[in-house]
């Protein structure tokens, strides 16, 4: 009896081993071709559980099987450590920061390490490190160089539990998607943006690049990039010199303006009541409509509401005086904030008019119909015949699109645009735990950009970081007191620090020169190793973290400074996992910790199991009996490997050069089947398939592996050869087990410098095949036939079936339908 299955001294024992042989270091190499692999970096605000571990184990698994097949594999590993999770969870705990995020770094790889992840630590990048941060500033000021950073004053997404602002991508609906408070929309003072917009375009373009990207991803972006076809032009404002500008898909309707309408945080709100009767009124109203959220205020079912400014503006064509409304319903982050209302042609402005009794004018007609502008209940907003729109009435509206169009531009009242839903993105944050924006501001020179000499600005570590809605950079003297490097004089720092999405928009790049002191990465590593080939990571970045990474890459691909345009050649999003019915989270209390598993069945046990519950790219249900099932199968390969170790033949190649029985032939097939469907698996990010067929392999050898005598010196082989690949293709999901077993049987080296096992397609391919028979597309019968019969001999046996001649007795067969090595249809009438 072999003994026992002792995980617990079997893991420790070859991580240090896989430590202290450096196995999975890797620099660049001209001889192997080379492939990245990137997990998301995570954030060190706490500790790993099995939902996040899902992850990195898909990770490792598809690292160790590029590496087992001769490819010179990256796998790094780094933190995302700036940013509100870590500040948020130090502020919990009253301590700071720093410590408190050096003390999750510390927990979190000791928890990878026990997994057996194949990260290579050489390259680990932490963005809290003033020698990363250096760089992200130097980021900073490439952009600021070019034209793509500035300071603007706009309405912004406030979130009253973080205090500080918050870019559209970093909500969920109305809440913050850190800490799920309500978001408000206030009027900031001047924020730092990234000019983004000006690469919308090419970001919207190049999705036709990613081929290997999930096409839901690829639509999330296309939509949130979103962009619009249509017409600008001013209208005049009554008594004011600035007009009201308006962005239109729908210029055919401009005949049928009613009433204008304004977002609540439009700037001409306040400019046109200012003073007046109606200020008071407009701004509780204003107020109450930025209560309900973004997400509530654009979506179809809201309650449209408004209130009137007390001011008209001007149709451009008609000369007819127009009130201008204040809704809940338009909103500021599409178009110019501004919309022309059209209520017979527009449901929501229908309803709003009906609502606030104001007038609604048909422009265009269906069709053989004609609408009734004082009864309907139903805009009309499909295509049709323009009426009431003077030397355009009687064209169709499509037509009219264009001629409308071409008359405003010759008249010079608007002009041909393309919109936008992506807006600039927004990076000043009013919290403490950030990488600074390196920024000075003098008197006399103004804003001026810190010399790139003089970086990194370091982050204070005296600060009081309790959240009070103003940076608490403010409040520290040493640090925002400063010389000018232009003039000399005396100067003062900018507070804000960036978003953490700063951070992880260029990471990917400095883990290939991690340890570079005087540049953000060496081009001549670059270049070999980017793009990314596989990056994995959750559904939740598709439009922040991964839109963001996009737009940086270019902006260094236009400097000069990277040669490719995209950074990620193949995404792959993996799903989550869920206990008790609910996303497995610590804040659910429904946790599972590695450290659990670890203790109790191992790291292997838990690896296994996270790739068996489910194909990775779905959301799968924790399950306790799941894990035991995979512990028991660890167990069976314990018991088959190291209980047979005495008929294993090291040479078992030597003893196959001659004529097998069925039971050999059958289990060497089994053996080159399963390298087939393994190696396909893990191509195709398949691995609870890959689990699967390792048991079905498991499942035959053992009982032939009972059958066989340790002098039988062929059945060893054959046994041996099944055992040497079954531990080949369990090592990148079990690396510890695979490697102890490896060693027991008198192996060279680990598992993991092994060639990857080749399959070899005559000895996987069947001997026997089972062809169905059917009648008039019923199956009747089967049939078995040796691989490789030809079809007209299939199609004799098949009539021959007993089943079969029951359904075509006394009847034509009127042809015979053949697909072959599958199926056989005889259509009988």
């Amino acid at each position: 009896m072999p003994d026992r299955y002792d995980f617990s001294s079997i893991e420790p024992k070859w991580q240090q081993i896989w430590r202290a042989r450096e196995l999975f270091r890797t620099t660049e190499s001209t001889d192997r071709e080379k492939f990245y692999y990137l997990d998301m970096y995570p954030y060190p605000s706490g500790e790993l559980h099995m939902g996040h571990v899902r992850n990195y184990i898909i990770g490792d698994v598809v690292a160790r099987y590029m590496h087992m097949r001769g490819y010179n594999v990256m796998h790094p590993m780094g933190w995302d450590a700036f940013g509100l999770p870590a500040e948020n969870a130090a502020i919990e705990r009253q301590i700071h920061p720093a410590q408190w995020t050096e003390d999750c770094v510390g927990r979190m790889k000791d928890q990878f390490d026990r997994l057996g992840i194949s990260y290579d630590w050489s390259r680990e990048v932490n963005a809290s490190a003033p020698d990363y941060y250096k760089w992200t500033q130097w980021l900073f000021l490439q952009l600021y160089h070019n034209g793509l950073a500035y300071r603007g004053e706009a309405a912004v997404n406030w979130c009253p539990s973080c205090q500080t602002v918050l870019a559209n991508e970093e909500l969920e609906g109305d809440l913050c998607e850190r800490c799920g408070t309500p978001v408000e929309r206030r009027q900031v003072a001047e924020q730092w943006y990234f000019a983004i917009t000006k690469y919308a375009q090419r970001l919207l373009d190049d999705i036709e690049m990613l081929d290997d990207w999930p096409e839901r991803v690829r639509v999330m972006q296309e939509n949130w990039i979103g962009r619009s076809e249509g017409v600008q032009f001013k209208l005049p404002v009554d008594g004011r010199s600035d007009p009201i500008e308006v962005f239109t898909t729908r210029i055919d309707t401009i005949y049928g303006i009613t009433f204008m309408a304004l977002a609540p945080e439009h700037p001409l709100v306040n400019e046109l009541t200012a003073g007046t009767e109606y200020e008071e009124p407009v701004q509780a109203f204003v107020r109450e409509a930025l209560a309900e959220g973004e997400l509530a205020r654009g979506s179809e079912e809201v309650e449209k509401r408004g209130i009137f400014t007390g001011a008209y503006c001007t149709h451009p064509l008609t000369g007819e005086k127009i009130p201008i409304w204040v809704t809940n319903y338009v909103l500021m982050e599409y178009g110019t904030g501004a919309i022309m209302a059209v209520p017979a042609h527009d449901q929501r402005d229908l309803e709003f008019a009906r609502k606030y009794d104001i007038p609604v004018k048909v422009v265009i007609q269906p069709p053989g119909e004609e609408l009734d502008a004082t009864t309907m209940t139903e805009a009309w907003v499909e295509a049709g015949v323009q009426v009431n729109c003077d030397q355009f009435s009687g064209m169709d509206s499509a037509a009219a699109q264009e001629a409308i169009a071409d008359y405003l531009e010759e008249q010079g009242i608007g002009r041909r645009a393309v919109n936008w839903r992506l807006r600039d993105w927004l990076l000043s944050r009013q919290r403490y735990w950030g990488c600074p924006i390196p920024i000075i501001y003098c008197e006399a020179c103004g804003e001026v950009p810190v010399p790139e000499q003089d970086l990194p600005v370091l982050l204070p570590t005296d600060a009081e970081f309790e959240p009070t809605g103003e940076s608490p950079l403010a409040q520290v003297d040493e640090f925002i007191n400063t010389t000018c490097p232009r003039c000399g004089g005396p100067a003062q720092r900018e507070t804000d620090t960036m978003t953490t999405f700063v951070d992880s928009s260029w990471y990917f790049l400095r883990y290939t020169s991690a340890d570079a002191p005087d540049v953000p990465f060496r081009r001549e590593a670059v270049d070999y190793w980017l793009p990314v080939d596989k990056y994995v990571g959750g559904i939740e970045h598709a439009v922040r973290h991964l839109l963001y990474a996009r737009f940086i890459t270019k902006v260094l691909h236009d400097l000069g400074h990277i040669g490719f345009s995209e950074p990620f050649a193949e995404l792959f999003t993996q799903g989550m996992i869920y206990k008790d019915g609910a996303k497995m989270s610590k804040s659910k209390g429904n946790v599972v910790t590695p450290d659990e598993i670890n203790a109790r069945y191992g790291a292997d046990t838990g690896r296994v199991f996270i790739l068996f519950v489910g194909p990775p790219d779905q959301d799968a249900e924790w399950s306790d009996r799941g894990v035991e099932g995979a512990h028991r199968f660890l167990n069976r390969v314990w018991r088959l490997v190291a209980g047979n170790r005495d008929k294993f033949d090291p040479n078992w190649a030597e003893h196959l050069d001659t004529e097998l029985d069925e039971a050999q032939r059958a289990i060497r097939r089994k053996v080159h089947q399963t390298i087939q469907s393994v190696s396909g698996d893990i191509e195709e990010m398949g691995l609870n398939t890959t689990v699967s067929a390792l048991m079905e392999l498991v499942n035959e050898l053992l009982p032939f592996a009972e059958q066989t005598s340790a002098g039988e010196a062929v059945s060893c082989a054959v046994l041996s050869e099944g055992l040497q690949n079954l531990l080949l293709l369990l090592s990148p999901l079990a690396p510890h087990i695979a490697d102890e077993l490896w060693e027991r049987l008198a192996l060279p080296g680990t598992t993991y410098e092994q060639p990857w096992p080749a399959a070899d397609e005559q000895i996987a391919a069947e001997e026997q095949i089972t062809i169905a028979v059917q009648v008039n597309g019923k199956l009747r019968g089967t049939i078995q036939v040796p691989a490789g019969t030809d079809m007209e001999r299939c199609q004799e046996l098949a009539v021959q079936v007993e089943s079969v001649q029951r359904h075509i007795a006394g009847k034509e067969i009127k042809r015979v339908i053949p697909v072959p090595n599958k199926l056989i249809n005889i259509v009988v009438g």
